[in-house]
C-alpha cells in the first residue's frame, strides 16, 4: 500500500494529464481508506432514507449539500488553524468530544430513539428542511474529521502550495479535483440509496428501510466512539 501511495504522490507532482486524475483518486481514497471519513457514508445514507421516498435528483441535492457543508468547514478550519499557528485541522479535544456527542445523538436518532422535527417525510417544506439539515450535518461532520482530513491532504497541500507559486490556477485545479473525488463517494452513496428505494418500493416505514437506517445508526455510533478514542 505504501508503494501505491508513493506512485500516486509522484503522479500528483507530474504532468497535468496525470496529476488531475491522481488528485481526484486521492480524494476518493481519503473517504474509502479513512475510518473517520467512512462515517460520512452511513450518515448520508441514513439521512436520505429517513426523509421518505426520494427522487434521484433530491438525493443528489442532499448529498451535494452535505458534501459542500464538509468542504466549507474543512476550509474554515484550515484557515483558522493556520492563522493561529497550529497544526492544520487541530481543533483540540474539546471540539472533537462535542462532535462525537453529536454523532451519538444522530446514531440514536437513526435508531428511532430520538426524534428530530426536520427528519420526517413531507412536501416542499420538508424538502427544504432536509437540505438545511444536510448542510448542518456536513458542517458539523467537517469539524470532527478535520485532523483526519489534513493528515490525508498533507501531500496534496504540499504539491499545491509548490505549484501555486508559479501557477495558482493549476494549484486550485488540483485542490478542486481532490474535492470532487472526496465528494463523489458521498454523492454516489446518497443517490444509490434513492435508487434502491425506488427499485425495492421502499418507504420510510418499510422493514428493509428501517434495517438499513438502524444499521447506519449503529455505524454512526461507532464513528462517534472512534472520535472519542482518537481525541483521548
Amino acid at each position: 500500500m505504501s508503494g501505491f501511495f508513493e506512485t500516486l504522490s509522484g503522479a500528483v507532482e507530474g504532468s497535468a494529464s496525470a496529476a488531475i486524475p491522481a488528485a481526484f483518486l486521492w480524494g476518493v481514497l481519503s473517504i474509502v481508506l479513512s475510518p473517520c471519513h467512512l462515517a460520512s457514508i452511513p450518515l448520508v445514507v441514513a439521512f436520505i432514507s429517513k426523509q421518505g421516498p426520494a427522487s434521484g435528483g433530491r438525493a443528489l441535492r442532499i448529498s451535494l449539500t452535505f458534501s459542500v457543508g464538509i468542504l466549507i468547514t474543512i476550509g474554515a478550519i484550515g484557515g483558522i488553524t493556520a492563522v493561529l499557528g497550529r497544526m492544520l485541522g487541530d481543533v483540540g479535544p474539546a471540539v472533537s468530544y462535542g462532535v462525537a456527542f453529536v454523532f451519538l445523538i444522530l446514531g440514536l436518532h437513526f435508531l428511532d430513539v430520538i426524534p428530530f422535527p426536520w427528519s420526517g417525510p413531507g412536501g416542499s417544506g420538508a424538502s427544504r428542511k432536509g437540505l438545511l439539515g444536510a448542510l448542518v450535518l456536513g458542517l458539523v461532520f467537517g469539524i470532527g474529521v478535520g485532523p483526519c482530513t489534513f493528515a490525508f491532504m498533507a501531500p496534496m497541500l504540499g504539491v499545491t502550495f509548490k505549484v501555486a507559486t508559479s501557477d495558482w490556477v493549476y494549484g486550485v485545479a488540483l485542490l478542486l479535483a481532490y474535492a470532487v473525488g472526496h465528494c463523489a463517494v458521498i454523492v454516489v452513496a446518497g443517490t444509490s440509496t434513492a435508487r434502491a428505494q425506488r427499485w425495492m418500493n421502499w418507504n420510510v416505514d418499510s422493514p428493509a428501510a428501517r434495517i438499513l437506517r438502524r444499521t447506519c445508526g449503529v455505524l454512526i455510533l461507532l464513528g462517534g466512539a472512534y472520535l472519542i478514542y482518537t481525541a483521548a
